[in-house]
């Protein structure tokens, strides 16, 4: 490879949520975090040289995108997805995050019913509560190792409910399913004859494995591409999360339009100038890094495949299809939720992020993110294999 992503980078000391803030949180200082979705892998170099050419200029003042920006994003969706996106759909934000919660403020009244699909990325739940709308579940099932959508509960509850919004997370995280065409259509369908608006967060859909494809819900059907609002980043993809900017697709004008006066309602108007440079750098020139950062993680999955299954039988795969955070099922070690949360944080020494941080759904689960060198995710399985040994 052109790129060590077997190199260890000391995280330590740089304010860094996911090293620096254990005991802030609760944690034992010595804990092994592999919880929040960030990577332990440098940014691709083109992006490092172009925030170092921008920080040796030495004028950070308002900053906005010119054509070449648009340009990029362009030729990075229309190479990849086969999504071909006109400038005027394009409203950027500091977040996927901050622009889901503009849509649900934006498209929605208090009291009004928001459904997702637990388990899932619980800052979709946030959003909806912290708003004070109304949140319905609409369970994913588990079966036979794999996850799939309810429909028929799915438009029944959107019937019972008048659902005015749903939030589709795909590739979905944490348990890893990238939905196929005909799932997304399907859901699609029961979604515009019922006027439900989609807010479609596809931050992950960089990452999908072999024999999987992503599909831009937006560009299923034209009436999709109307009812909905495609939310994308380079954070995941890039490592840039700590640099707060995403771009996200409006097609319809009065969606677009109502999103973009809940933001002037929040007082926020240019992005991060950093953040600008390093995502045009990054889709522009970080191609490459990116395919061998995708074989890397194939790798990291092969080895935790494998040693759960020989060291690890009674936890389980849940075989992802997509994204850099692996879904564990540790149902069959007969424990409680505070038994579990005892052997992982006290006896491993690991932080994790627990199922039910994303639903009751999540009960019995752990989300573990596997972007990190193969030594730190051999030292993690290591720890926990030690810790179940003296436990059981």
């Amino acid at each position: 490879m052109t790129y060590n992503f077997d190199e260890i980078i000391d995280r330590k000391n740089t304010n860094s949520l996911k090293y620096d803030f254990a005991v802030e949180r609760g944690k034992p200082e010595d804990i092994l975090p592999l919880w929040v979705a960030d990577m332990d892998f440098r940014v691709p170099p083109a992006v490092a040289e172009a925030l170092v050419k921008s920080s040796e200029h030495g004028i950070f003042g308002y900053s906005d995108t010119k054509n070449e920006y648009f340009q990029t994003l362009y030729n990075w969706y229309l190479s990849r997805f086969n999504f071909e996106i006109k400038k005027d759909w394009l409203v950027k934000t500091p977040g996927v995050v901050y622009a889901i919660s503009t849509a649900v403020r934006a498209l929605t009244k208090e009291g009004d019913a928001i459904i997702i699909q637990q388990p899932v990325y619980y800052p979709f739940s946030g959003s909806i509560q912290a708003n004070n709308r109304k949140l319905i579940n609409n369970s994913l099932i588990y079966k036979n190792g794999s996850y799939h959508m309810d429909l028929e509960d799915f438009e029944k509850k959107i019937i019972e409910n008048n659902v005015r919004l749903f939030i589709l997370c795909s590739p979905h995280n944490p348990v890893g399913r990238v939905w196929t065409k005909e799932e997304l259509i399907d859901l699609g369908d029961i979604c515009v004859k019922h006027n439900v608006i989609v807010v479609a967060d596809e931050i992950h859909a960089d990452f999908v494995y072999k024999d999987h494809k992503h599909h831009v819900f937006a560009n299923l059907k034209p009436e999709y591409l109307d009812n909905s609002i495609i939310c994308t980043a380079p954070s995941k993809t890039f490592n840039l999360a700590g640099l707060q900017v995403s771009n996200i697709f409006i097609a319809n004008k009065d969606i677009r339009r109502a999103f973009i006066k809940e933001i002037d309602r929040t007082g926020y108007s240019q992005l991060n100038t950093m953040g600008l440079i390093a995502c045009q750098a990054a889709y522009e020139y970080g191609g490459e890094w990116l395919e061998e950062l995708k074989e890397y993680l194939s790798e990291n999955l092969s080895f935790i495949r494998s040693f759960l299954a020989e060291h690890l039988p009674q936890i389980k795969l849940v075989e992802p299809e997509g994204t850099y955070l692996v879904w564990l099922d540790c149902r069959d070690l007969g424990l409680s939720e505070q038994e579990l949360e005892e052997l992982i944080v006290n006896k491993a020494k690991l932080w994790l992020d627990g199922g039910t941080m994303f639903g009751k759904d999540g009960e019995n689960f752990q989300r573990v993110n596997i972007a990190c060198p193969r030594s730190i995710l051999e030292q993690a399985f290591e720890q926990l294999r030690e810790a179940l040994k003296n436990m059981l």
